[in-house]
């Protein structure tokens, strides 16, 4: 097995102590639609390491069995897109709120509608898109159907992506799509996980964002649950506060 060296990151996370510059660090995950094995492992592992996990819900397909579950468990839900089904023309990217279409806004009202119906005060109003793509349209009708805030990938260029909705980003996602679907090589993990608090601490991005880990757990390999154990308790004992959207007014 590659030892790893963690270094990059602890040394980062020691200049942002020491610049008292706090990194609040939250832990998304995508594509929940009813209880799973693979739910339960999240689950135990999120009450392990001591931080909750917004589990992203697809309201098309949601079960009330899942609005039971997550009462009961270290999740907090949001909104996933609504059916989570791919617009996307040929020669474009896969996404369901980014190309245009007449009726992208009633979805997204529809989907806070159906979270809410079925998530009630459990039920945070962040707006997470399949694929981390949407149009700027979408994003306008946010605020005025609830939400108040959107999730996609990357520093944020910007506090709001919309008059009343926060832009919280995800940073960080250890699954290698577009080769293996097994965990990137850890080391590059690592390094842009370290490179992204730099950039904090130079004041070249945006410390206030809450620091975000991207997980999908219904398609993790042994290696990717390890992965994200070892980087959150890495995280949180470097001095990273666990972050979630109660934090917000």
């Amino acid at each position: 097995m590659t030892q790893i060296d963690w270094s990059p990151l602890r040394d980062a996370m020691t200049r942002s102590r020491a610049a008292q510059i706090a990194v609040p660090v939250w832990w998304r995950d995508d594509d929940a639609i009813a209880p799973t094995p693979a739910l339960d492992h999240l689950t135990t592992l999120a009450g392990s390491i001591g931080i909750p996990v917004h589990l992203a819900v697809i309201p098309q397909q949601a079960t009330p069995a899942l609005a039971t579950y997550c009462a009961e468990a270290p999740l907090i839900p949001v909104v996933h897109g609504w059916a989570h089904v791919d617009h996307s023309q040929p020669d474009e990217k896969k996404n369901e709120f980014m190309s245009p279409r007449p009726n992208a806004q009633a979805e997204t009202a529809r989907a806070f509608a159906r979270m809410t119906d079925l998530f009630a005060g459990q039920l945070r109003p962040m707006f997470v898109p399949p694929w981390n793509r949407v149009h700027g349209d979408v994003v306008s009708a946010l605020g005025a159907q609830g939400y108040t805030a959107i999730s996609t990938f990357g520093p944020r260029a910007q506090t709001l992506a919309a008059v009343g909705v926060e832009q919280i980003n995800t940073h960080i996602d250890p699954i290698w799509w577009k080769k293996t679907r097994d965990l990137v090589p850890a080391q590059t993990l690592i390094e842009q996980a370290a490179q992204l608090i730099e950039e904090r601490c130079d004041g070249r991005a945006d410390a206030t964002e809450p620091f975000g880990f991207l997980t999908h757990h219904l398609v993790h390999t042994p290696a990717i649950w390890a992965f994200a154990h070892d980087f959150l308790t890495e995280m949180l004992s470097g001095g990273a506060i666990p972050w979630t959207m109660e934090n917000t007014s």
